[in-house]
């Protein structure tokens, strides 16, 4: 049965906050990344070049960082949301900007969807990827963006984790805000993180992998049916967590996780 985060720390004989301490490069690029997201929130509009000037940052480093996680600015004018009287508000804060980056796998989580058209068809594809070794742990593909869609994906996170995260991180959309949704969630004690209205780039931790992902899998047009083109995704996402290196990693997502599972051994009473 896999241990609890407070089991596997007292196993290890740590606290249960340095499993989320991680030294070396990937700390300060995770405390450069949150900057970088506070700076988009106030000016969503910025480019490298002005949030460098902006975080008195070398550009290079700036772009590097952003590149890592997905981050892009966001360029387009919102659209004015209008809400009803009596509208719920979602409570769920971004908790991703108040810790260090997460040393092992399964402890922090990130959800997403997009979508592929096929022959006048728009069939959409959710993943729950791991922050810490970027492998897509679970997916789901439907014709149509409901409640199930990112629900699937979850189920299949866990069926092949063999656990759930601390933490599951997502945008507000309101699949993930569904009352469905977060139930379930909240029914396994996972902590619900979601990015802040109108910032995009708080969940662009998938973004190289959807634009890599729809580069590789290429023209949908060219299956004959559905059924080749999610066996084709399916094959895809294998391919990107087996035998494809990703350039932060310098190797496949999967080798990465198997590198940083922790190592602990049966105590013998």
């Amino acid at each position: 049965m896999p241990q609890t985060k407070t089991a596997l720390a007292k196993t290890l004989g740590i606290s249960r906050s340095s499993l989320y301490y991680r030294p070396k490069r990937p700390g300060r690029d995770w405390s450069l990344k949150i900057r970088i997201e506070e700076a988009l929130h106030e000016h969503p509009s910025y480019g490298s070049r002005r949030l460098a000037l902006e975080l008195r940052k070398n550009r290079k480093q700036v772009q590097r960082v952003m590149q890592v996680f997905g981050i892009h600015p966001y360029r387009r004018r919102p659209k004015r949301k209008h809400y009803g009287r009596g509208s719920p508000i979602v409570p769920y804060e971004n908790l991703l900007l108040a810790i260090s980056f997460p040393v092992l796998p399964n402890l922090v989580w990130v959800s997403d969807f997009t979508h592929v058209v096929f022959r006048g068809m728009i069939l959409y594809i959710a993943t729950v990827m791991d922050l810490c070794t970027r492998e897509i742990l679970g997916w789901h593909a439907l014709l149509g963006h409901p409640t199930e869609l990112v629900l699937g994906a979850f189920t299949d996170a866990v069926r092949r984790a063999g656990t759930a995260p601390e933490i599951l991180h997502s945008d507000q959309g309101s699949e993930y805000t569904s009352k469905r949704y977060t139930a379930t969630l909240e029914e396994q004690r996972i902590r619900i993180s979601m990015s802040r209205k109108g910032s995009p780039w708080e969940n662009g931790y998938q973004e190289s992998f959807y634009s890599q992902f729809k580069l590789d899998l290429g023209s949908p047009e060219r299956f004959d049916s559905p059924g080749e083109l999610v066996a084709a995704i399916a094959h895809h996402i294998h391919r990107y967590n087996h035998t494809r290196i990703h350039t932060a990693l310098k190797m496949p997502p999967a080798a990465y996780a198997e590198r940083h599972q922790p190592k602990v051994e049966n105590s013998v009473t």
